[in-house]
């Protein structure tokens, strides 16, 4: 154990800010004795373990009531770091608060680094790496989907599928050495068959894994999404609609947006980082010329083109241009203003756009926009956003580390056709299974893991 461990760490768990409670945090072998050293009220140090106790904190030294508070109190190990944790629950404002922390630190705590609450989680064995960083994933989940997916690896469950994989490996591994050691007792062949099914196995797993990865990221971050046009097509009414809030100016003057507007909306569980673009065309005026390249690049950065199109013009040199920049990329083409007059020539359009690209709408009527909506969560989660049991990898590092061990199982299944001895191969399986020990945390260096944690806010 660490020798800073032994040491009481505190600081402030909720939001800066005004707020009906506010909670200190501490955590250590000193963290009852501490807190009840500013307590008025029942002994901490006698009450029993996972109980809330009404009271006062008080500066004794200068005999003067800080604040009316309830205290919990939870005894190691059955506690989030398995250490004493104590919360002071205050009520919220900054400067009682922060008076509150202040003689907690001057009675012996010490101010937490970020994140060192689930660092200190880690290191006593209650979670691994990756339900730590399913905790930041919790917090900063922008959809119900996102949340429940954090939720699930808060629960253990990627911990467990790549601590099969481990395991499998190491049993595999376990044979090596025995045929190696004692050849009597085995074939290399045998050995050979063995570390190839498990290879094949491991890999197979972690394709699984990786297809996820994508729809995960999304999850994670947002879809970068760039609703596109030329002017006056009705991209901002779009934004609006899916914002469900009048956040962008719409008029019949054309060139009313002249700058990129971004917002995050959730849509069908979809987290998606709207960017509603000025009209692209041509122009002599110096502010629309700027928006206009913003909004081409926007157009290149764009994970999702949302490009909109009006239903009672026919198709302009800027429509085909559009068309045509957006091309290859992912994309969905509404024919915008339903509720007019066609006049666009829809033999034109299909030799443009292919059938399953286009939704028709009225934006100003709200026809087609559930259809859209339900077209771009089947665009990026068709493969699990119906399932439940699913393991989603949403984590960058993670799904880097599961690239590079299914590229060593690759090796080994390489080797073992090429007919190299075991011992050789071994070294190649035994990568793989220190890759998805870092995964976890059991074979993670020092210094990943302190990188890692101070992402964290302070007081998690």
């Amino acid at each position: 154990m660490p020798a800073y461990a032994e040491e009481t760490i505190a600081a402030i768990s909720t939001p800066p800010g005004e707020g009906a409670i506010a909670i200190v945090r501490l955590s250590g072998d000193e963290a009852v004795s501490i807190a009840n050293s500013v307590f008025k009220g029942k002994d901490l140090r006698k009450v029993p373990t996972h109980t809330i106790n009404y009271g006062h904190i008080v500066d004794f030294d200068a005999d003067r009531t800080i604040d009316e508070v309830m205290v919990s109190v939870m005894r190691a190990p059955k506690t989030f770091t398995r250490e004493d944790v104590v919360e002071i629950n205050t009520h919220g404002g900054i400067v009682a608060t922060q008076r509150v922390l202040q003689l907690v630190i001057g009675a012996g705590a010490r101010m937490a680094e970020p994140g060192e609450f689930t660092k200190r989680a880690f290191l006593n064995g209650r979670i691994d790496l990756t339900e730590a960083e399913s905790v930041m994933d919790v917090i900063r989940a922008k959809t119900d989907r996102a949340a429940q997916v954090a939720v699930d690896q808060l629960g253990g469950n990627l911990r467990e599928l790549i601590g099969g994989l481990r395991q499998d490996i190491l049993d595999t591994l376990a044979q090596v050495e025995v045929n190696i050691d004692y050849p009597e007792y085995d074939t290399e062949q045998m050995t050979a068959n063995a570390m190839a099914a498990c290879a094949h196995r491991a890999a197979d797993k972690l394709e699984e894994l990786l297809a996820t990865a994508q729809g995960g990221k999304i999850l994670r971050e947002g879809l970068a999404t760039a609703i596109v046009g030329r002017p006056n097509v009705g991209k901002s009414s779009l934004l609006n609609y899916l914002l469900h809030e009048d956040k962008a100016i719409v008029t019949d003057v054309a060139g009313t947006t002249r700058d990129v507007l971004e917002e995050y909306v959730n849509v069908r569980g979809v987290p998606l980082r709207l960017v509603d673009t000025a009209g692209i065309h041509d122009t002599e005026d110096k502010v629309e010329k700027i928006g206009v390249e913003r909004s081409k690049k926007a157009l290149v950065a764009a994970d999702l083109v949302l490009l909109v199109l009006d239903n009672s013009q026919p198709l302009t040199a800027e429509d085909r241009e559009l068309l045509d920049a957006t091309k290859g990329k992912k994309r969905i083409v509404v024919l915008n203003k339903q509720d007019l007059p066609a006049r666009i020539d829809q033999r034109e359009l299909a030799q443009c756009v292919e059938p399953s690209e286009l939704i028709s709408t009225s934006i100003t009527s709200a026809t087609g926009v559930d259809e859209l909506e339900a077209r771009i969560a089947q665009l990026f989660f068709g493969g699990i956003e119906n399932s439940q049991n699913t393991v989603v990898v949403s984590n960058a590092r993670q799904a880097g580390l599961m690239r590079q061990a299914k590229k060593s199982l690759q090796s080994v299944s390489d080797a073992l056709e090429a007919g190299m001895p075991l011992d050789l191969v071994q070294i190649d399986l035994t990568e793989a299974w220190n890759k998805l020990g870092e995964i976890t945390g059991e074979a993670a260096p020092d210094e990943l893991i302190t990188t890692l944690f101070s992402q964290f806010c302070l007081g998690k």
